[in-house]
């Protein structure tokens, strides 16, 4: 935006305050020159109906990031080439992708390797050696992070204890190598900002900690409906001093570009205040609107939200 037709907007917004119709003009009219407090990424999973399809590939992703969206980092998902972590030739193309393109990896979200806070201790352990192949391609790829989940069957107390021992195993595995082990509220316990963050504490290890998923929240579902559901901004803050990214999910937006299900400004307010500066992965899972489109409109808040809070 030129800077005369942000001042025109200004004096704008100014002359109309008392009109009652602010509210009408368009979301950038209130955009702002300040730069947002933390870097802004792509998580993968936001383009996950195109790469389902096949109308895009995985070696697609950077050149998509940047020429699409202006985005410099991206966070990949395993699902995507979940045969590939073994598979140096296939890294060396990735790699070359991302570098022709000025793009920096930042993550692996990585899935379907079993449950890191089993009860069983034989089946735990087989989960957290599962995992060893997506830290060692993250450290190939150049990411600093691969996120993980602690889903396991038994009591909060059982299932605690056993992310604690399974997340601390696969920490020490990532602290061989320079690689953080981070944990989503992923449904189940781990949507229970207060049982993940007693989790994070007893862990105890600097490169394990948390990505709160502003949307991710639901303790309990039943006929894929969820029955119970924890408070979101009690969980961000709760999980937030261990932080080492943050998931900003979106599904639909208001005239005004605003998020419907999460209040910005709100969660916005609690990262800032914990002084987190790091990445905010966009991850867009709307149906109203195209992905590309979802993706762009999330940038747009993010950007707004991160200048004015």
């Amino acid at each position: 935006m030129h800077s005369s037709r942000r001042i025109f907007l200004r004096q704008m917004g100014t002359l109309l305050a008392g009109s009652g119709v602010v509210a009408s003009l368009p979301v950038d009219s209130f955009a702002t020159d300040k730069k947002p407090f933390f870097e802004i990424s792509l998580a993968q999973w936001s383009l996950h109906k195109a790469l389902f399809s096949k109308k895009i590939d995985n070696l697609d992703f950077p050149a998509i990031t940047k020429k699409e969206f202006g985005i410099n980092v991206v966070e990949y998902v395993n699902q995507f080439f979940k045969d590939k972590a073994n598979d140096t030739g296939y890294l060396n193309e990735l790699m070359k992708r991302v570098n022709d393109n000025g793009v920096k990896n930042h993550l692996i979200m990585v899935d379907g390797e079993g449950g890191l806070a089993e009860t069983d201790e034989a089946k735990r352990i087989q989960s957290v050696e599962n995992h060893y192949k997506w830290v060692d391609a993250a450290k190939y790829l150049g990411c600093t992070t691969i996120r993980v989940n602690s889903f396991g069957t038994g009591s909060a107390e059982d299932v605690q204890q056993a992310a604690i021992d399974g997340l601390g195993r696969l920490g020490e595995y990532g602290e061989k190598v320079g690689i953080n082990i981070i944990v989503e509220n992923h449904g189940g316990y781990s949507s229970n900002g207060k049982w993940l963050a007693e989790v994070m504490k007893k862990v105890n290890k600097s490169n394990v900690g948390t990505l709160p998923d502003f949307g991710n929240f639901c303790i309990k579902r039943e006929n894929g409906k969820c029955v119970e559901e924890y408070d979101r901004y009690v969980g961000v803050a709760e999980l937030m001093p261990y932080a080492k990214g943050a998931s900003a999910k979106t599904y639909d937006f208001d005239s005004k570009g605003n998020c419907v299900e999460t209040d910005y400004t709100k969660v916005m307010a609690i990262i800032k205040k914990n002084g987190f500066k790091g990445y905010i992965g966009i991850e867009y899972e709307g149906s109203s609107l195209d992905e590309y489109e979802g993706i762009k409109k999330t940038r747009t808040l993010l950007e707004r939200m991160g200048g004015t809070v």
